[in-house]
């Protein structure tokens, strides 16, 4: 069995050969021994157990796609019955492992529920101006103005049911409060945003887990009050913590200065609001974004410093060096270390995803396990699932595992080819005078110098490049440039410094430090600005067919997961299908906003025009990043297509859109557009053929209309029926439509209409 485990799960080889030598007799049974043999390898390597995260992930997502809240106590039923069934059958393993299967989905299913049931908030539906009190959480300082979470103490006008537990507020102003204080001021609250185009990145779901209620902007002055009570520990703190990483950040940025200052105090402190847009925009299309981000890669070097310096500090005795376990020692400090470090970078839900898989590798030095395995990031993955299974459909999320997975599964593919004697047959295809060559190969370029480090890069950007693709529709082909010079900096400047120059700031004695810090960022910017400025430095990319991102993701967990030829075989028809969609994502023609007040248009000349006065400039990004088109909102925004009562295009096929502002442009409008959208009521009267106003858009959230075919296609962002706590069903009733286009699109009712109407398209 040692051996068997030294050759890299290579099983039974002796068992194969002698399947066949019968194989040769009878041709047809060859593929399932190949088949056969390759299982068994994955189930004594206990590579079976690495989808339980993967199956309990997908039951996430289930949770999430529902129509209604589900019943939570029938899936906790539910999920024990699965258990029972399993450990039932435990004896015959086919039985076994589907029951298994089935149970993980449903955990997966029941975390979403308990998660939900664990932060429930009200939500703010409508617009509101409220006087509020409560306490400032996190005060996040700006160039110009504020912004901050206020826990909320008490709302004017709402009652108990209706309080949201925290809101989102900006200011124009410089604060003069700050994280801690208790203050009294009046908000112009708003709901959190929805999607603003279907299959697009919903900030009300992200709002409701975070307990954020509202969002909206400040009237006037804060008053700084006294609080009626104290704060709780844990909430006091959080704000001494927010404090403090202001200070920290403002003293970063005032050393170094400029666009380099603001980079440091993110990467120091997590303080992000302090970049301006052009900085912004230029990191991304170097494909280095992540370099203002308190991600894994700092929190491992930031936690392999401290085991370092304990580890070496405890060495300097020789009574506890040769008779103490002091790398165990070191690794509970490591620990320490990096819980002390989450928390003093707002433990943001990255930062957190991080700190589970460190504190887990310790863990495994502590207990004498091997600490880089697959395992490891496994149970990484389920701690997620456990606490914030929201998580699981942020990029965030599948850009950090995905890419922890390919570099642990390079350190693998290097252990392997360390071990002694030639790949068996118990690898399945895996035999050949070619396959040792690539191995031999895979050796050489994964354990030394520049080699290894292009070669993990490349690995972890490919493993991620179809997330990225998916989310942001573009990639970086100099990717390749910009990730190695980035960790290069994060490595040897941005990493060291913070902890030095936290450790000499309340002495005075940082700007050294700090100013060491800016060479190393002004290095990354010079270089992100001749990167970007390379020819085709960003591919702009249009919108996938939802089901593509699955199987590009399971050929991704397919590659890293299994073990055996035979099966890691399966990602190369997995990402066929996937890139196969990745060319089938429907092209919208028209995408209209959910409250109505902006839309994209495609005109005679194939590209979105956007009209709006009030256009939200997220909205246009997303919607031409969707199209593919890499212009900016303000360079596609038809300001000569509007005037003050709304806006009207022509489409591609001759046909006229209008936008409606003012109720007074109905009457000519409705007579001459086939398309109306507005944010108010249209009346019942309106001859355009679709209609999308204040009422139908509620039901329907944002558009997309394909008009390209005979049938209108129709796209929206949630079901007319739908009913979440992070999206709840319109308080005006159902809106029932018929007609002769399908799927159907809700029709314009007048304001006064039973809650219960039934619309039609004319």
């Amino acid at each position: 069995m040692a051996a068997r485990a030294q050759q890299g799960g290579v099983i039974g080889a002796g068992g194969l050969r002698d399947r066949l030598r019968w194989a040769r007799l009878v041709p047809w049974t060859l593929p399932r021994a190949l088949l056969a043999s390759a299982f068994e390898t994955e189930v004594e390597e206990r590579r079976i157990f690495l989808w339980v995260p993967v199956l309990s992930g997908a039951g996430v997502v289930l949770y999430f796609n529902a129509a209604q809240e589900p019943s939570l106590w029938a899936m906790l039923v539910l999920s024990l019955v699965l258990g029972a069934a399993a450990h039932a059958a435990r004896k015959k393993r086919a039985v076994f492992f589907a029951f298994a299967g089935l149970c993980a989905v449903a955990l997966g299913f029941l975390s979403g529920q308990l998660r939900t049931w664990r932060v429930m908030t009200p939500m703010v539906e409508r617009i509101r101006i409220v006087e509020l009190t409560g306490y400032i959480e996190e005060m996040d300082i700006r160039r110009e103005g504020a912004r901050f979470l206020l826990r909320v103490a008490s709302a004017e006008g709402l009652g108990p049911r209706e309080t949201p537990y925290r809101v989102r507020l900006t200011m124009r102003q410089a604060p003069n409060v700050e994280a801690g204080d208790f203050v009294a001021l009046k908000a112009r609250l708003l709901p959190p945003a929805r999607a603003v185009l279907p299959g697009g990145y919903d900030f009300s779901r992200d709002a409701f887990f975070a307990r954020i209620g509202a969002v909206g902007s400040t009237l006037g002055r804060i008053e700084a009050l006294t609080a009626p009570d104290p704060p709780d520990l844990l909430l006091a703190m959080m704000m001494a913590v927010d404090r403090a990483r202001n200070a920290l950040a403002q003293r970063v940025d005032h050393v170094i200065g400029g666009d380099a200052g603001a980079i440091a105090a993110a990467m120091v402190t997590g303080k992000r609001d302090r970049l301006s847009e052009g900085t912004r925009e230029l990191i991304r299309e170097a494909g280095i974004f992540h370099i203002i981000t308190i991600s894994g890669v700092q929190m491992t070097l930031v936690a392999g410093i401290f085991f370092w310096i304990f580890r070496r500090s405890l060495a300097l005795s020789t009574t506890l060096a040769l008779h103490y376990p002091i790398k165990k020692w070191a690794a509970a400090a490591a620990m320490l270390g990096a819980i002390f470090y989450d928390i003093t970078t707002g433990s943001r839900v990255g930062t957190e995803r991080a700190l589970f898989m460190t504190l887990i590798v310790f863990a495994a030095v502590i207990a004498d396990r091997q600490a880089l395995t697959m395992r490891n990031l496994a149970l990484a993955a389920l701690c997620v699932i456990v606490l914030e299974p929201e998580a699981i459909l942020g990029v965030s999320f599948q850009l950090s595992f995905a890419a922890v997975a390919a570099l642990v599964a390079v350190y693998e593919a290097r252990m392997r080819a360390r071990a002694a004697g030639p790949p068996g047959l118990g690898v399945g295809l895996a035999s050949t005078q070619g396959w040792r060559v690539f191995r031999a190969w895979l050796a050489e370029q994964t354990r030394h110098g520049i080699g290894a480090t292009l070669f993990a890069t490349f690995c972890a950007t490919a493993a991620t490049a179809s997330f990225m693709a998916f989310h942001f529709h573009e990639l970086s082909p100099y990717v390749l440039i910009g990730n190695p010079l980035t960790l290069a900096i994060i490595e040897f400047f941005a990493v060291p410094g913070a902890l030095l120059g936290a450790a000499l700031y309340p002495l005075g004695l940082d700007a050294p430090v700090w100013h060491y810090v800016g060479l190393g960022i002004e290095f990354v910017l010079w270089a992100a600005r001749h990167i970007a400025a390379a020819p085709g430095s960003t591919l702009h990319l249009g919108s996938f067919a939802p089901w593509a991102i699955i199987f590009l993701a399971l050929a991704v967990l397919s590659m890293v997961i299994w073990r055996t030829g035979v099966f890691r075989a399966t990602a190369l028809p997995l990402l066929l299908l996937g890139l196969l969609g990745a060319n089938m994502g429907i092209k919208m023609d028209v995408a209209i906003a959910p409250t109505g007040e902006g839309v994209a248009a495609r005109t005679a000349d194939g590209h979105f025009l956007l009209l709006g006065k009030k256009l939200n400039p997220f909205a246009g990004e997303q919607w031409l990043r969707a199209d593919g088109d890499g212009r900016s909102p303000v360079a596609a925004h038809g300001k000569t297509a509007c005037d003050a009562s709304g806006c009207v295009a022509i489409l591609a096929d001759g046909r006229a859109l209008a936008l409606v502002l003012q109720a007074g442009a109905f009457a000519e409008d409705c007579e001459r557009a086939a398309i109306i959208v507005t944010p108010l009521f249209a009346p019942r009267g309106c001859r355009a053929k679709l209609v999308f106003d204040r009422r139908s858009l509620a039901h329907t959230g944002a558009v997309g209309l394909d008009l390209s075919g005979p049938a209108t296609i129709v796209q929206t962002a949630r079901a007319t029926d739908e009913d979440r706590p992070w999206s709840r069903r319109p308080k005006w009733g159902r809106v029932v439509a018929r007609g002769p286009v399908k799927p159907f699109v809700p029709g314009a009712a007048d304001a006064d209409d039973p809650p219960d109407s039934i619309v039609s398209f004319n």
